[in-house]
């Protein structure tokens, strides 16, 4: 029992840090260009992000079912009910909130600041890095929801993943597995061991982002 939760927990972690982690990757450059940058269309592109801050779980569950099926363009690389597939829709969950919160975060830097900045004749890359440390606490925060975002999942996760116990199973798909069953003590062991692992990692990010202040 101890194994199976511990391996739950493990693959838990692991498939939403590496989504989380691919989501900053790409989310953080291109909010950061898109917050720095005023260009046409801007507004529409920000509306767009955003909706996708709602993007239906399962929805993303299933465009990366079509396309790692058998009958789907990918489906030759047998990554359908595999932890990369489950790593692919928690990245489509996570990449738009932390780049609409990167994106806000940049583009709300106080026009003072902005100003201050371009009076410098600081080089493109210089100029990057001062508009990330203002944008810093934002961009964290959004980082921060993307990752709960993706450790919460289970739609998705069930879906790509198929909860294969000793697998693919995490730990939200085996809360709603053994709900189902009528486990319901076995169940409530696992959420709050999901809470406890959510406070642990806030905690940390929040230690971070007040280390940064000071």
């Amino acid at each position: 029992m101890l194994d199976a939760i511990l391996g739950a927990t493990l693959r838990s972690l692991a498939v939403s840090a590496i989504a989380t982690l691919l989501a900053a990757l790409l989310g953080i450059p291109l909010g950061t260009y898109l917050g720095m940058r005023k260009m046409h269309g801007r507004r529409f592109l920000k509306s767009l992000i955003y909706t996708f801050y709602g993007f239906p779980p399962v929805v993303a569950g299933l465009l990366i079912y079509l396309l790692l099926s058998s009958s789907g363009p990918f489906g030759f690389m047998h990554l359908l009910f595999t932890l990369p597939a489950m790593i692919l829709a928690e990245f489509l969950l996570a990449f738009p909130l932390v780049l609409g919160i990167t994106m806000m975060s940049v583009s709300s830097i106080r026009t003072e600041v902005r100003d201050a900045i371009r009076v410098l004749g600081v080089s493109r890359r210089q100029e990057v890095m001062l508009y990330l440390r203002e944008a810093k606490n934002g961009i964290l925060a959004g980082v921060m929801v993307g990752f709960g975002s993706a450790i919460s999942e289970v739609g998705a996760a069930m879906m790509v993943g198929g909860g294969i116990v000793g697998e693919t199973n995490v730990l939200t798909t085996d809360i709603m597995v053994h709900t189902r069953m009528g486990n319901f003590e076995y169940a409530i062991v696992l959420a709050l061991i999901l809470l406890a692992l959510c406070f642990a990692i806030y905690f940390v990010l929040a230690r971070l982002e007040d280390a940064g202040d000071e």
